[in-house]
């Protein structure tokens, strides 16, 4: 079922990239349609696609947003003051196909005990019919709609896929090995703050270079957190392991390579300063980091 989830992307994908070739406005329409078509067909064939061809899919991505050969269009939508009063009519009823998302993708996953992937595909479909429903809009609309969010977050929006891919390399690699022999290098034998201090950090700090705190997990709790702290240190691997993720994350306040959580926002809300969201966020994110750390030292051993 969850193939089908994927299909029903790809085909909103391409459907998109169709859009976007019709669109005259957009001076790069050729290049920004073929970005949304490849990528759509990389989801709706993905599973019968060999994996080399693929790879040259993604190739292909990478030099059309390297290159600047995206752009925006122009997407049919309502004028400000009719979008205001209706804002005034609909109030917090806007918030319900909001609502549904999360509720009905946790629902689906507690009572059916498989992908929330799947139950989330379910609730965005549950909540586009209620949201026509409220807003009395056309489904026509709310395509249009979907294709300016996507296209004002970019190239951004598959680099989530990307960084989590290059984590799995890394720890194919070996890297978590590797750096588990430098801090055993670096700091004195034993040294358990040193070891605390260097896994929440560390996992920060991959977090700030992959943009991806999930990415960075496979790598930082492979190399320090398992075998310095929970296998030589005896550190419970609950709490280690629950805060040292809360560390990456803190990492992702900190960095644009987090692009869905930071530069995304900036785009949709069309900051004029594009980092602005990580300014507001760095201190925070230092601050919960520290609180980690301590945490971890006085929590799990």
């Amino acid at each position: 079922m969850l193939e089908y989830v994927y299909q029903a992307t790809g085909l909103l994908l391409i459907a998109f990239s169709l859009q976007t070739f019709v669109d005259k406005s957009n001076n790069k329409r050729i290049g920004t349609g073929l970005f949304w078509l490849i990528y759509g067909l990389s989801f709706t064939l993905g599973k019968i696609l060999p994996d080399w061809f693929v790879g040259l899919m993604v190739l292909v991505l990478t030099l059309i947003a390297a290159g600047g050969f995206m752009g925006t269009g122009t997407y049919g939508h309502s004028d400000a003051k009719f979008r205001k009063s209706s804002a005034e009519k609909l109030k917090n009823s806007m918030f319900l196909p909001a609502i549904i998302v999360p509720a009905v993708t946790i629902l689906w996953s507690k009572v059916t005990g498989s992908s929330a992937l799947i139950g989330l595909g379910i609730s965005a479909v549950i909540a586009l019919a209620v949201a026509l429903m409220v807003t009395k809009g056309k489904a026509k609309q709310s395509l249009n709609e979907g294709r300016r969010l996507i296209d004002a977050i970019g190239w951004a929006a598959i680099l989530s896929q990307f960084l989590a891919a290059l984590g799995y390399l890394f720890g194919e690699a070996g890297v978590g090995d590797t750096i588990s022999q430098i801090v055993k290098e670096i700091v004195p034998e034993s040294n358990l703050f040193a070891y605390v201090f260097c896994y929440t950090f560390g996992m920060a700090l991959f977090t700030i270079i992959m943009g991806n705190a999930f990415a960075a997990f496979a790598v930082i709790t492979t190399g320090i957190a398992i075998p310095l702290l929970m296998i030589e240190q005896s550190g419970n691997p609950i709490i280690i392991g629950v805060i040292g993720m809360l560390s990456g994350y803190c990492g992702t306040l900190m960095t644009p390579m987090a692009a869905n959580f930071n530069i995304v926002p900036a785009a949709l809300l069309e900051l004029k300063n594009k980092n602005q969201v990580i300014y507001m966020q760095f201190i925070p994110g230092l601050l919960m980091l520290t609180i980690n750390t301590f945490l971890i030292y006085f929590l799990a051993f």
